[in-house]
C-alpha cells in the first residue's frame, strides 16, 4: 500500500479550527472534533464487521453527524452511500439492496420509513437521535470506542446513486483506491484547480448532503483545511444573510436557486454585503440565459459554471467572462475530451447537434448494471450521461436537453429546455416544465406545466398569455399548446426536475 504524499485528513488541520457549521443551529465542529468522532465511528464500522470494500448507507438530513459518518467511511476503505430523504420505504429498500449495504444509519426523522427497508434488505440498521430502544443509537455505541485510528486505514469512496429524474436510480461505483486515506484523488486535484479551494475557504451548502456536489465539495473544502457552512435546507433570503454573516468565500448554487433569489424582493437582495464572495458555483440543470446574466450583473464575475455528473466521466466549466463571450455554453473540456457522436455513435462535425460524449474520462460502472453501463459507452470507448449538444470551434460545449426529454412532434425533434427558459423569463413565473403528451396526429404535442408566483392566481387568461409570451420567442411547432398549472413541481432539493414523474401522469391515463 503506498502512503500518501500529500495529507488531506481533519487531523492534519488546525485542531481549534471549525471544520463545518450547522448554520440552523450555529453548531460548530472543529477538525479535533471531527478527526476524533470520525476514528470512533471507524472503530465502530470495524466492530461490527464493515471490512474494506463493503457498502454502508446513511438516510438523514443535513446535521453534524452526517459528515462526521462520510469522514468514518472515507477512512476505512469503505463505500459509502447517501440516499435521498424525499424517498419511498420501497425505493430505499431498492437502494439499500442494490449496493449490498450491510448497515444503515438513519436519523430519527427518518428512522420510521427506513425500518422496514432494512428489515426487507437484511441490513443491520442504528439510529442517530431519539428512537426506539430496539434501534441501537450509533452516537453511543461509538462513543465506548477508541479515538485513534483503525489499525487498517484505507481510502474509502462515495457510491452514490442517480436521481432518477429517467429511470429508476443507477448506483455509480468508482474503483476502491489502494492507498491509505488522505492522499491527492482525482476530485481533489480537480476541484482545487478550477475552484480554488483551500485553507482561507469559507464554504456555503445550501443544499442536501446526500447528493454529489454538495457532499463532495464539502468534503474537499474540509481537507483542504477549509470551514463548510452547511444549511438545513435552501432559503433565498437566508442565504444571502449567511453569506454576509460568515463572510462566505465560495458557494454553489443550482438554477431554481437562481430564480428564487432574483425574484426577492429589490430590497431583500441588495440589504447584504456579499462582497467577501470569490466563486459561486453552478451546475445540476441547465441555466437560462437571462437568469444568468441577471447573476452576473448582480454577483460580478464571480459566477461559475460547470457541466458534470455524478459518474464524473467528464468535466467541463466557465467563467463568467468567457460566458458572456460564449452565452449558452458550460464550458470547455477540463476532464476528459470532448465529442459529439450521431445515435450510431459515430462522431459528427463541429456545430452538428448530438449525443455528448467524453474520452478519457474517469473510468466508472453501473452497479450490478452491465446493460447500462455498456449502453452509455460506444464502440471507441466513449461514455455519455445522454446529454444533448454541440461543439463550437473553439471547443465550448452547449448543451440543448437529455436525450430522453426530446418532444418528438410530426418527426420534429424539440428540445424542452428552450421553450421552459422562455416561460420562465415571464414574471408570473416561478417554475416550469415542457413535456410532450399524446397526439393522436403528430404522435406528441407540447405541454407546459407551469408554478406561478405565490401572488398569482390561475387563470386561462394566464394561460393564453404565457402560450402568447412563448410565440414572441419561439416558432410556432416548439410553443406549448396547453398549460397546465400546479402548486409545485417535483423536483429534486439539487433542482432535477422529474419529469418522469411528470410524463406518466399524461401518458398512463
Amino acid at each position: 500500500m503506498t502512503e500518501p504524499t500529500h495529507p488531506y485528513q481533519p487531523r492534519h488541520q488546525p485542531q481549534d479550527k471549525p471544520a463545518f457549521v450547522m448554520c440552523a443551529t450555529g453548531e460548530a465542529v472543529t477538525f479535533a472534533e471531527i478527526e476524533t468522532r470520525a476514528n470512533q465511528s471507524a472503530q465502530l464500522l470495524r466492530a461490527q464487521g464493515v471490512g474494506i470494500g463493503d457498502h454502508i448507507a446513511i438516510v438523514m438530513e443535513n446535521r453534524r453527524e452526517f459528515l462526521e459518518l462520510c469522514f468514518a467511511a472515507d477512512r476505512c476503505g469503505v463505500y459509502y452511500t447517501t440516499i435521498g430523504t424525499h424517498l419511498t420505504e420501497e425505493e430505499i429498500a431498492f437502494i439499500l439492496g442494490d449496493c449490498d449495504a450491510r448497515l444503515v444509519i438513519a436519523s430519527d426523522r427518518y428512522l420510521p420509513l427506513v425500518q422496514g427497508a432494512a428489515r426487507a434488505s437484511n441490513c443491520t440498521l442504528f439510529r442517530v437521535g431519539e428512537g426506539p430502544q430496539d434501534v441501537p443509537d450509533w452516537a453511543a455505541a461509538a462513543a465506548g470506542m477508541p479515538r485513534t485510528p483503525i489499525a487498517d486505514e484505507r481510502q474509502g469512496l462515495d457510491m452514490l446513486y442517480s436521481s432518477g429524474t429517467t429511470g429508476r436510480p443507477k448506483g455509480i461505483k468508482w474503483p476502491l483506491p489502494q492507498d491509505a486515506p488522505g492522499g491527492r484523488t482525482m476530485l481533489i486535484d480537480l476541484l482545487t484547480e478550477l475552484f480554488g479551494y483551500a485553507a482561507d475557504t469559507r464554504y456555503l451548502s445550501p443544499a442536501p448532503l446526500y447528493h454529489a456536489a454538495p457532499l463532495r465539495h464539502a468534503m474537499v473544502t474540509i481537507k483542504m483545511g477549509g470551514t463548510a457552512y452547511i444549511m438545513d435546507r435552501f432559503d433565498a433570503k437566508g442565504a444571502l444573510e449567511l453569506i454576509e454573516r460568515h463572510k462566505v468565500t465560495h458557494s454553489q448554487w443550482v438554477p431554481t436557486m437562481f430564480v428564487r433569489l432574483l425574484k426577492l424582493p429589490e430590497a431583500d437582495r441588495l440589504a447584504f454585503d456579499l462582497g467577501s464572495m470569490e466563486m459561486a458555483v453552478h451546475a445540476a440543470a441547465p441555466c437560462p440565459h437571462d437568469i444568468k446574466r441577471k447573476m452576473i450583473d448582480w454577483w460580478g464575475p464571480v459566477i461559475h459554471e460547470y457541466y458534470a455528473g455524478t459518474e464524473n466521466n467528464g468535466f467541463t466549466a466557465i467563467t463568467s467572462a468567457e460566458w458572456l463571450i460564449h452565452p449558452g455554453s458550460v464550458g470547455k473540456a477540463k476532464l476528459g475530451h470532448l465529442h459529439i457522436c450521431d445515435e450510431a455513435g459515430v462522431e459528427l462535425p463541429i456545430g452538428e447537434t448530438g449525443e455528448v460524449y467524453f474520452e478519457n474520462g474517469h473510468q466508472f460502472s453501473y452497479h450490478k448494471d452491465p446493460a447500462k453501463t455498456a449502453a452509455c459507452t460506444n464502440a471507441q470507448g466513449w461514455t455519455t450521461l445522454g446529454d444533448i449538444g454541440h461543439l463550437d470551434d473553439e471547443g465550448y460545449l452547449y448543451l440543448t436537453d437529455r436525450k430522453s426529454f426530446v418532444i418528438i412532434s410530426g418527426g420534429v425533434n424539440i428540445y424542452p429546455q428552450e421553450t421552459e427558459n422562455v416561460l420562465l423569463s415571464h414574471p408570473a413565473v416561478l417554475d416550469t416544465a415542457v413535456i410532450g403528451v399524446p397526439n393522436a396526429d403528430f404522435g406528441e404535442e407540447v405541454k407546459a406545466i407551469v408554478q406561478l408566483m405565490p401572488s398569482v392566481a390561475s387563470s386561462e387568461t394566464l394561460a393564453q398569455s404565457l402560450i402568447d409570451h412563448c410565440r414572441q420567442h419561439l416558432s410556432p411547432i416548439k410553443c406549448p399548446r396547453s398549460i397546465d398549472f400546479k402548486a409545485q413541481l417535483p423536483r429534486s432539493a439539487t433542482g432535477k426536475l422529474y419529469k418522469r414523474r411528470l410524463r406518466e401522469q399524461y401518458w398512463n391515463r
